[in-house]
């Protein structure tokens, strides 16, 4: 097939230059109505292309088919273990997110094309002391005269997850305009909210209609991911004793001062982000609020085994009780922990339908494309819609150093992205 690769940058970076920011401290579905800027002109798009059902809802999902291009084989529901008819063809979905994370400025985004890149330092124009390399990111030696993305500087560049989403508009107008290639209907999903965790809260599966599904969230070319972190948000609340600082000797237990010796008595070179790798848990410090009468941590918990959750949890709720008992100080200082599920690994579900898994990868190779099966150290709208009855696991878009300034993308891992795509359709 043959794509081409100036449109498919100038539709991303179309894309980037839109703020989408989810916001964690709305309460408000979407998190910031600028989602849906992005998601009406991808609505526009779609029924440009001639789709004609692509809609978008009140809570800021976009749904659309593209419809089965074998009118003699009707598509069938409930057809995720293989197909005990012949004629029937399931229903997929492809599925991305169009919000960027809140943990660095989306603002004004400035999408810049390097052509041709030729392995030297990329120094960012609006942020001089933003310099992206290759012995930062080896990664981009891959790319040496050939097409990256890269954000201006100050902002993130929304490759994360506006790849995912480029790739599945490519894969679609591809498709409308190739009616000759024989497919089943394709469900088309874009989800607000996936940074802060909401991305499926209001995703109504039994509207979407499909019977299973794949994420376009991954990183560098060839991943392929079926297993995820599960995932805790746990707080931390600390009662202090409060009086005016005037009169508070003997009184006084500062909530703060004990926040600061339970973080400060949290493992230093283990079960944390910074030195931990590969399967291994981990417990974040994620948050503090609040003052001398009362404050909380909040914490991120994660494990790829869904039942050391509990045992992170109470590991850390043993080191805060220890602080407290063992300080004078803190004598009349009141704990107390609250744990909310966020998302379970999605293996225990894609496991039980390995034809999902089997047809992908078969897909990336028909691509050329060597597969690397890992687990995300992290979650996916796949991980909860799994579990909603929707097995979905991820595939690679080619982005890097995300949520951060120095974000970039290299333009040939969302071609082969997209020709992953219109392989998958075919074989189904």
């Amino acid at each position: 097939m043959e794509l081409n690769a100036i449109l498919l940058a100038e539709r991303f970076m179309r894309y980037a230059k839109i703020e989408t920011q989810s916001n964690p401290d709305s309460s408000t579905f979407p998190s910031s109505s600028n989602q849906k800027n992005l998601s009406e002109l991808l609505v526009a798009e779609l029924l440009k292309m001639g789709i004609k059902d692509a809609h978008l809802d009140e809570y800021g999902y976009v749904m659309a088919t593209i419809p089965s291009t074998i009118p003699l084989i009707k598509s069938a529901s409930n057809a995720k273990q293989g197909e005990a008819n012949e004629n029937a063809i399931p229903v997929i979905c492809f599925c991305a997110h169009v919000d960027t994370a809140p943990d660095c400025s989306g603002t004004n985004v400035k999408p810049i094309l390097h052509q041709n890149y030729d392995g030297a330092p990329i120094v960012l124009p609006d942020d001089a002391n933003q310099i992206i390399t290759t012995n930062q990111y080896p990664y981009l030696n891959e790319f040496i005269g050939d097409m990256i993305i890269t954000a201006s500087g100050k902002t993130l560049l929304g490759a994360d997850d506006k790849a995912g989403v480029t790739i599945i508009m490519e894969m679609a107008q591809y498709l409308m305009q190739h009616p000759e290639i024989k497919h089943g209907d394709i469900k088309i999903l874009f989800t607000p909210d996936e940074e802060v965790g909401r991305g499926t809260e209001k995703l109504d599966i039994k509207k979407l209609g499909a019977d299973y599904g794949y994420t376009l969230d991954g990183g560098e070319i060839g991943c392929f991911e079926m297993e995820t972190f599960s995932a805790d948000y746990l707080v931390l609340h600390i009662d202090g004793v409060i009086a005016h600082p005037g009169a508070a000797k003997g009184v006084m237990q500062n909530a703060i001062k004990v926040v600061g010796e339970i973080v400060a008595a949290l493992p230093k070179h283990e079960w944390c982000p910074e030195h931990t790798e590969n399967r291994d848990g981990f417990i974040h410090p994620n948050r503090i609020e609040g003052g001398a009468e009362k404050a909380r941590i909040e914490f991120l918990v994660r494990d790829f085994d869904t039942q050391q959750l509990k045992s992170h949890a109470n590991k850390l709720y043993d080191i805060a009780t220890s602080v407290v008992n063992n300080c004078a100080d803190f004598s009349n200082v009141k704990l107390s922990m609250e744990v909310t599920e966020q998302y379970r690994n999605m293996r225990d579900i894609i496991d039980q339908y390995p034809v999902i898994s089997e047809r992908a990868i078969s897909a990336y190779k028909k691509a050329g494309v060597v597969p690397k099966i890992s687990p995300i150290r992290g979650g996916t709208d796949g991980s909860r819609m799994s579990f909603m009855g929707l097995p979905t696991p991820n595939i690679f878009t080619g982005m890097q150093a995300i949520h951060s300034k120095h974000e970039w993308i290299g333009v040939r891992d969302m071609l082969k992205a997209t020709e992953v795509l219109v392989n998958l359709v075919e074989i189904i």
